[in-house]
C-alpha cells in the first residue's frame, strides 16, 4: 500500500510502498478515506515530540473497516468509523472509568505506531477505541474532528465545564483555538478571542467570537466580560500565554491548558497569587476518549456544530508531505487541510 514515511527528524517525508498492516486480534484495519494534516504531526516530524523511526504520520482520520480481528464484537467490515488520537488499552482503571485519554498504556497512530497518512491504518482495542459514524457525518468532517475539535470539545465540556451564557477567554486562534470558538458558540457561551495576528482574529470573529483582542490585557478582559472570563483556554502553549489565560479569569474561574508546553516552557511558572487568593482552577486537557464522541457527533449531525467551516481545502495523499512541511512557516488561518484518499 502507499504511505507517507519519514526516517529521520526533519527529513522530507516520502510517499512510498509499504506492507499492509497486520490486523491485531482485538483490532480493526481501517481503509482511510480522509485524514487531517495537524501541527502535532509536525512536532513529531521535527523531533519536538520524539517518536520511533521510521514513522508514518497522521492521527486524524476516518474511513471504512476493511478487516476485523477475531476478538472484536462491535464492528464489521464496511462500517464507517473514526477513532480518537489517544487509543486506550481498554483494561486499566482509567479506561474502565471512561478516561482513556490518560491511559498509561495508550497508543497513538502517527506517534507510537504507523498513522493515517496511508491507505490503511490500525485501530487497536477496537471495541473500546473505534467510533461508528452517523450517516449524517461524512468522512472529511469526521477527519476534521479527530484532534482539534475533539480536544477543544473535551477541554470545554469536561475539563472546564463551560456553560451557556458564560464567557470563555481564548488565547491563540490556531486550529484548536478556532475549533474552540465553534464549540463554545454551540454550547451557548460567549467568546473573547486573543491573537496577535489580525488575520487570525478576523477568522475567529467570522466563526462567532464576540470580542477580538490583540493581547490579553487583564483590565481589558475584565471590562469586556463584566469581571473576567468564567473559563480561559491557552491554545498556544507558552509561559506567557498560560499566564495570560489565568490572569484573565474572574474569581473562581477555570483555566484549561490545551497548548502543548514543550521545550523551555515545559516547567513554566504560573501566577500562583491569583490562583490561590481567587480560588482559580487550573487543569490540563489531552484529547478525548472514544466514549465521549457520541454527544459531539450529535452536535455535528444536528447541524449545531459545523466543523466543515474550518476545512480550508482537500488534497491528495501525495500532497501531505508538502502540507506537513509547510508548518515550518507561521501557522496558517486558511483552515484545516484534509487529505482525501
Amino acid at each position: 500500500m502507499h504511505a507517507v514515511v519519514y526516517s529521520r527528524y526533519g527529513e522530507p517525508p516520502r510517499l512510498v510502498d509499504v506492507p499492509e498492516p497486520d490486523c491485531p486480534d482485538d483490532g480493526v484495519v481501517v481503509a482511510v478515506g480522509a485524514t487531517g494534516v495537524c501541527r502535532s504531526d509536525w512536532h513529531a516530524w521535527r523531533g519536538h515530540d520524539p517518536v520511533p523511526l521510521p514513522m508514518v504520520p497522521g492521527h486524524e482520520f476516518a474511513g471504512t473497516v476493511a478487516q476485523v480481528g477475531p476478538l472484536v464484537h462491535g464492528f464489521a467490515v464496511g462500517d464507517r468509523v473514526t477513532a480518537p488520537f489517544v487509543n486506550g488499552c481498554g483494561r486499566c482503571e482509567w479506561c474502565r472509568a471512561g478516561q482513556a485519554q490518560v491511559c498509561p498504556d495508550q497508543t497513538q497512530p502517527g506517534f507510537t505506531h504507523p498513522g493515517s497518512f496511508a491507505e490503511k491504518v490500525v485501530v487497536r482495542a477496537a471495541d473500546f477505541n473505534a467510533v461508528r459514524l452517523p450517516d449524517a457525518v461524512d468522512l472529511i468532517t469526521a477527519a476534521a474532528l479527530g484532534c482539534r475539535f475533539a480536544t477543544a470539545y473535551h477541554a470545554l465540556t469536561v475539563q472546564s465545564r463551560l456553560a451557556a451564557g458564560e464567557w470563555m477567554l481564548l488565547v491563540g486562534c490556531g486550529g484548536v483555538g478556532l475549533s474552540a470558538v465553534l464549540v463554545a458558540r454551540a454550547l451557548g457561551a460567549h467568546v473573547i478571542a486573543v491573537d496577535p495576528s489580525a488575520t487570525a482574529r478576523a477568522r475567529a470573529g467570522e466563526l462567532g467570537a464576540d470580542v477580538l483582542l490583540a493581547d490579553a490585557d487583564p483590565a481589558t478582559v475584565r471590562r469586556e466580560t463584566g469581571g473576567g472570563a468564567h473559563v480561559s483556554m491557552d491554545a498556544v502553549g507558552t509561559a506567557a500565554t498560560a499566564a495570560a489565560g489565568i490572569r484573565g479569569l474572574r474569581r473562581r474561574g477555570r483555566h484549561v491548558q490545551v497548548g502543548l508546553m514543550l521545550a523551555d516552557h515545559a516547567d513554566a511558572p504560573l501566577p500562583w497569587g491569583p490562583v490561590i487568593a481567587q480560588e482559580l482552577e487550573v487543569v490540563g486537557s489531552h484529547g478525548m476518549a472514544a466514549s465521549d464522541y457520541p454527544p459531539l457527533l450529535d452536535l455535528v449531525a444536528s447541524g449545531v456544530l459545523d466543523p466543515s467551516r474550518l476545512v480550508g481545502r482537500t488534497v491528495g495523499l501525495a500532497d501531505t508531505p508538502t502540507e506537513l512541511m509547510a508548518f515550518d512557516q507561521l501557522p496558517s488561518t486558511a483552515g484545516i487541510v484534509v487529505a482525501v484518499l
